[in-house]
């Protein structure tokens, strides 16, 4: 994730703080009534088929809907293929800085009307950037749908982008990249992500810097716009009180003033492999900032499930895992130690990250790197592997207790186009995934001597 998308989304995070109005307020007060049914009807979903309605529109836009009247509340989401690696090499940060601006005047409405419209009718409208994708996301009282829905449709149809406040909005993310630059975590985030996709798209967010953000024009934002935010690359996703007629309806307003492409997006390329090395940047900080790893897996991979499942044993699964047992509760070297992989349209990172005191960091790193290889070699033993399993099939209803979390899987599955009994299919595929599949995947797939390697903070 590059460190100008992270910023934009701790941006969209306090302006939705903003936009959270009394009549929001006093509706949690009813999804905390019905928070335990809620949790039972999440654990029935888990069992049994979540009704996912999909169709495609005549402008070519997808469609993913599911109809939930539990609470007066409906979640939108529209999404493109409009991410940080569509940024042109010459304009790194466009993508974050067009996607920021879609709310921040549009239709003829200034910013600051937008934020009273919203807060009039009880509705947060925010955003979603990451390498692949970007849009905007509405929730709103199901009763006041109609005047947020409108302010969605200007933002998503008729930005404005505002000279002056692009021009703010350049001074202020050159502020926070700056000083984002002199924080070790960021400093290791930008320099893993080089190191791991050199001059492939999904490195272009680790060239930012205040000079790029310095020149970019308000013609730059507007001709992105234009080429990506397309009605045929849309992806609309919506839960909630509505009919399928209603979600019809909506879905048209949302796009039908879009252009369209005519075509599919351009793919992305394919990852290469990089070459092992390791990289140490000097900091004072008094602990050492470090992350390990190599590109994954796409969201489609066909080792999705036993890397998934294999990896909650080696770093996913908190203190349930072995890199957690070896460098913390044997060895007392971090606080804290994770491995993930994140699936993109290409191969998203598998990383590890861990801090630890600046005079252990090499130790830290010796033991990773040995239970890395213990692991890739042998995979987990039959307990390990039973015990994560148990958690992860018991935990997966929590991920879907929520309308706000299923709409997150609604435009994954769309965007992605993963099949419409991903949800129902998820926890009976993790149940048969065994240790030889794991150990199989890993051994494939995860090459110990071609990992990259940043420490922050080296002596």
């Amino acid at each position: 994730m590059g460190t100008n998308m992270q910023l934009t989304a701790k941006a969209q995070r306090r302006e939705e703080k903003h936009f959270l109005p009394e009549t929001l307020r006093l509706c949690a007060s009813a999804v905390k009534f019905f928070g335990f049914a809620g949790l039972l009807l999440a654990a029935t979903a888990a069992n049994a088929a979540l009704p996912i309605q999909h169709w495609q529109m005549e402008n070519g836009a997808r469609v993913y809907f599911v109809e939930n009247h539990d609470l007066p509340l409906l979640d939108v989401s529209v999404e493109f293929p409009a991410g940080e690696s569509r940024d042109d090499k010459s304009r790194p940060g466009v993508a974050s800085m067009t996607q920021h601006l879609l709310t921040h005047g549009a239709g003829g409405m200034a910013e600051d009307e937008i934020t009273r419209r919203l807060a009039d009718i009880g509705a947060i409208l925010g955003g979603s950037l990451d390498q692949d994708r970007a849009g905007l996301t509405l929730r709103t009282l199901s009763t006041e749908r109609g005047k947020a829905l409108e302010i969605m449709t200007s933002a998503l149809q008729s930005p404005d982008f505002p000279e002056a406040v692009l021009q703010r909005e350049k001074t202020r993310s050159i502020a926070d990249l700056k000083e984002a630059m002199t924080q070790p975590a960021a400093i290791a985030g930008r320099a893993f992500n080089t190191l791991l996709y050199g001059t492939h798209p999904y490195g272009l967010s680790s060239t930012l810097e205040p000079d790029s953000i310095a020149a970019l024009r308000r013609e730059d934002v507007v001709d992105f716009y234009r080429a990506h935010y397309r009605a045929d690359h849309a992806v609309v996703a919506l839960i909630g009180d509505v009919t399928v007629a209603q979600a019809k309806e909506i879905a048209m307003q949302l796009t039908s003033g879009l252009s369209r492409a005519g075509k599919a997006p351009q793919p992305l390329p394919a990852v290469d492999m990089p070459k092992g090395e390791v990289r140490r940047i000097v900091h004072p900080a008094m602990q050492s900032h470090i992350l390990v790893g190599q590109p994954g897996i796409t969201r489609d991979d066909p080792d999705y499930f036993p890397l998934y499942v294999g990896n909650y044993v080696l770093g996913g699964g908190g203190f349930a895992s072995r890199l957690m047992e070896e460098v913390r509760q044997k060895r007392g070297l971090v606080y804290s130690v994770y491995s993930y992989f994140l699936p993109m349209q290409q191969r998203g990172p598998f990383q590890i990250g861990l801090q630890t005191k600046r005079e252990q960091a090499d130790e830290a790193l010796a033991v990773v790197q040995k239970t890395v290889r213990e692991f890739v070699a042998k995979g987990p033993t039959a307990d390990e592997l039973k015990k994560a399993k148990q958690n992860m099939v018991g935990g997966f209803p929590l991920r879907i207790d929520s309308n706000g979390k299923i709409l997150g899987y609604l435009s994954m599955i769309g965007f992605y186009q993963l099949p419409l009994t991903y949800l129902d299919d998820f926890s009976g595929k993790v149940e048969q995934v065994t240790a030889a599949q794991v150990r199989d995947a890993f051994s494939r797939r995860i090459q110990p001597d071609n990992m990259v390697t940043v420490v922050v903070g080296a002596d």
